[in-house]
């Protein structure tokens, strides 16, 4: 692996768990039409990095698309009003390590979230100084293979490599020829990857230390 020029990070399982906000932004919207249904956090954390096309038909299956698509448009408008509020939980060294590591690198984030989330997620967590932009599915509908192509065209970079923590996201870093680096404390898990991390201590002291 090429010293890196550039880190994409993903955002959730990886920077922060707000899980138990987004099953709230679901729970709200359920109840304030009448559905019977209630998302679980052990269910959402499952589903946590897939699109949001895949997702609605795991929660919703005995819904239309129309009515899926729908109902997600009101949760993610619930969950850009109750994010700042709610947040969730930085994991260990991310803010103190994003510091460190934009002193030597260009950091992006790049999620399969709706778009407007990683703004909240960054003014929220006040690590606006330090990530250099973001890209979220929402904003295009494309995969996230697309998408690092999309941000490493826009801004020239040469050597990035993607940080996730699940199987998925080293899928789409192959796809879109970049090396992988899995972090394990997250959401998933796989053995496809470049390099591998317990903490995000330790990612920040070796990517410091190239």
């Amino acid at each position: 692996m090429q010293k890196p020029d550039s880190l994409i990070f993903d955002m959730d399982g990886t920077l922060w768990d707000a899980v138990d906000t987004y099953a709230a932004s679901w729970n709200l919207v359920f109840e304030e039409l009448g559905i019977d249904i209630v998302v679980e956090r052990e269910e959402l954390a499952k589903m946590v990095g897939m699109e949001g096309r895949k997702v609605i038909g795991i929660i919703m299956p005995d819904f239309d698309d129309e009515k899926r698509r729908m109902i997600y448009n009101l949760v993610n408008e619930k969950r850009k009003v109750i994010l700042p509020q709610r947040g969730g939980a930085l994991y260990d060294g991310v803010k103190e390590g994003l510091k460190q590591l934009s002193e030597k690198y260009d950091l992006f984030i790049l999620s399969n979230c709706a778009k407007g989330i990683i703004r909240l997620f960054i003014d929220w967590a006040g690590i606006d100084e330090h990530i250099k932009d973001e890209l979220a599915h929402g904003v295009n509908f494309m995969p996230k293979s697309h998408n690092i192509k999309l941000l490493s065209d826009m801004h020239g970079l040469k050597n990035p490599v993607y940080i996730g923590d699940t199987e998925g996201d080293g899928q789409q870093s192959r796809l879109a020829g970049i090396p992988f680096v899995f972090v394990s404390y997250g959401f998933g898990k796989t053995d496809d990857y470049n390099l591998k991390f317990d903490d995000f201590k330790s990612l920040t002291e070796y990517f410091m230390g190239l």
